[in-house]
């Protein structure tokens, strides 16, 4: 049996830490944009994690969504109108020392801490009267708590997302100049995002810049190729790479995310 938990503290190390996440604080403002709620929900005794939550209708998908590792769930404010447009409810979450966030990120709580994240979003949809489908996305490092709650909540969700996502952990190691940290031979485990890919069976969609500088295309076509899903859907953008890959193709990769979170089975 795969001991996923031993490989995201094997990632806690102050090396990798330090290269892996870009925390930055920020306190609770109004967005400006209609029915926003920001809650917190409590990880850990004392620590607290901060979301986002923009809705616009109470029928509409409902998408989970964990940022870059550069990001926080109030950036958001600026992206969460293409999806209230197209008529989907789009809660994002943070991590810990984001945001209002409290505590200091790190691998193992990341991953820890997608569960309470689910179990909040799903308690608010319910409390608020939210009736439609759930979905779970993660953009960049946010694919490895997507896939995370994919791995574990599957019968409660509709379909998994993944952008700019990366596949192996050895690759991840490399990239992140740490594969010293490895013994000779060993093949670690990291996040397991390969490895978790092959066992769920939902409906999936890839998305991935062609020219993606930080996580090559290649890595969002080895999760396309190990998705255990039958329904699996992929947008590989020409010439976007990591940071521009909406702006790049705005109305493709929304027409792409409206169309798989409605239950269309083409994607193009």
């Amino acid at each position: 049996m795969i001991d996923f938990k031993k490989g995201t503290e094997q990632m806690d190390h102050p090396e990798i830490l330090y290269r892996l996440f870009f925390p930055r604080m920020e306190s609770i403002e109004d967005s400006g944009l209609p029915n926003v709620i920001s809650p917190l929900f409590e990880v850990e005794e004392g620590i607290s994690v901060g979301c986002r939550f923009y809705p616009v209708k109470l029928d509409g998908p409902n998408i989970l969504y964990f940022h870059g590792n550069g990001e926080t769930c109030l950036d958001y404010d600026y992206v969460a109108p293409l999806y209230m447009q197209r008529g989907i409810n789009l809660f994002v979450a943070d991590y810990r020392g984001y945001g209002y966030s409290g505590g200091s990120p790190a691998c193992s709580n990341m991953i820890n801490d997608a569960h309470p994240a689910f179990h909040g979003f799903v308690a608010l949809l319910r409390d608020k009267g939210y009736t439609g489908d759930l979905f779970v996305m993660g953009r960049s490092l946010g694919s490895a708590p997507a896939l995370e709650v994919a791995y574990h909540y599957h019968e409660k969700l509709r379909g998994l997302i993944v952008e700019s996502g990366f596949a192996g952990a050895r690759n991840q190691f490399r990239r992140l100049g740490a594969l010293h940290l490895l013994k000779d031979g060993e093949e670690p485990v990291g996040f397991g995002n390969d490895l978790k890919i092959k066992e769920i069976t939902l409906p999936t969609l890839i998305i991935h810049g062609e020219d993606d500088e930080i996580i090559p295309s290649t890595e969002g076509r080895a999760l396309y190729g190990l998705s255990g899903a039958s329904e699996k859907f992929s947008l590989f953008v020409p010439h976007a790479g990591h940071n521009d890959l909406m702006m790049m193709a705005t109305n493709e990769y929304m027409t792409a995310i409206e169309k798989f979170t409605k239950g269309s089975k083409t994607i193009k």
